[in-house]
């Protein structure tokens, strides 16, 4: 019995600790909650609503009936009209698009040959999955059915993938996944270990401002960060026969730009937290939405738009279009301004509300 009561001692002391850790508290709860949200809802790989665009030549109604068409579908949604296929395939590589159609201008004499696609379906398969999703699109049922029920309406054109090799998908993505969980750890302990240790006091003497501490802070693993893309995307061409079909330095840029913004929420939440353990919380807590809901493993377009707009807020959603885009369309940097600008943006950001932190905390 005196054994029971010690233990039960013991136990209401734990839960009292528990009850005062907010942070463990909320994490109890907050992570089962997570991840039945973000398999329950947001992962989709039923894929609809492709970005799509369309360059018809013939301009005639059949070409417009074969649009009205594969829009209802849903597979597909047209944003976009161009002039020719060249400009579908531009729109390929920079990302605007998943999905180009394109009506050539003998389409109306097509349609008279029966053992012949009318239009060509030009497809981003970096991810294998849009592949399989745009089936329906090849096996659109012509308005006058003078062939037999198999005959492709549309020739499909696999850009970037054409093998459907799944860790040509993979291992780009992965640069961004590894960078993730590596760089924001690191620093989400940093500050916590230095006041742990004692040595916080002695970095606030020295005549450095707020800044700069923090800045000096992440130089570091900026270099083990680009060591860590080297690292992968050797181990990918070596192994896996990885395409690299960008520009190397627009890579490692972008590498740059990226392993800043992780490490700048790092150090926000180093700031935010009072123990390492607390900090290795948090980042779990960063790091299985940005994985799950980034593209990384599952089809960006799947999710519903909600889901899709949560993403944006993750930096590695950013990346991996960046990376996937370099490496596997040869897209350049200025192709892919945008998701560059919202990194930076968010570098910025957490840099300044890190340093705010800082202040007030030794205030």
């Amino acid at each position: 019995m005196k054994s029971l009561r010690r233990m039960a001692a013991v136990a209401a002391k734990e839960v009292k600790h528990l009850m005062r850790d907010r942070l463990t508290l909320g994490m109890i709860v907050g992570i089962p909650l997570l991840q039945i949200l973000l398999f329950g809802y947001a992962i989709n790989t039923d894929v609809r609503h492709l970005r799509a665009a369309v360059a018809d030549q013939s301009a005639s109604q059949l070409s417009r009936s074969l649009t009205q068409a594969a829009e209802a579908t849903q597979v597909v949604d047209i944003v976009a009209r161009v002039a020719t296929p060249g400009e579908l395939e531009k729109m390929l590589e920079r990302g605007e698009i998943s999905v180009g159609i394109y009506f050539p201008p003998d389409l109306e004499r097509r349609i008279q040959q029966p053992d012949r696609a009318n239009g060509q379906l030009l497809v981003d398969s970096t991810d294998p999955v849009l592949l399989g999703a745009v089936e329906p699109l090849i096996r659109l049922q012509r308005p006058e059915q003078t062939a037999p029920p198999d005959t492709p309406v549309l020739a499909l054109r696999a850009y970037y993938n054409p093998e459907r090799r799944s860790e040509v998908f993979v291992v780009p993505g992965l640069i961004g996944v590894i960078l993730t969980m590596t760089m924001i750890l690191f620093t989400a302990v940093s500050i916590v270990r230095e006041r742990e240790r004692g040595n916080l006091e002695l970095l606030i003497t020295m005549p450095v401002a707020t800044l700069e501490l923090m800045t000096a802070k992440i130089l570091p693993y900026i270099a083990i960060g680009l060591i860590q893309v080297t690292l992968i995307l050797g181990v990918g061409i070596a192994l896996f026969d990885i395409p690299v079909r960008g520009s190397p330095l627009d890579l490692y840029l972008a590498s740059v730009v990226f392993i800043a913004a992780s490490l700048s929420l790092g150090l926000l939440i180093s700031n935010l937290v009072s123990s390492q353990f607390q900090a290795m919380q948090m980042t779990l807590f960063v790091f299985l939405p940005s994985i799950l809901l980034s593209g990384f493993m599952f089809p960006f377009e799947g999710m519903p738009k909600l889901a899709q707009w949560f993403a944006e807020l993750f930096p590695l959603t950013h990346f991996v279009r960046l990376v996937r885009g370099i490496v596997l369309r040869g897209a350049s940097l200025g192709d892919l301004h945008q998701d560059l600008w919202v990194l930076l943006g968010f570098t910025t950001l957490m840099m300044a509300l890190a340093v705010l932190r800082f202040r007030k905390r030794l205030d």
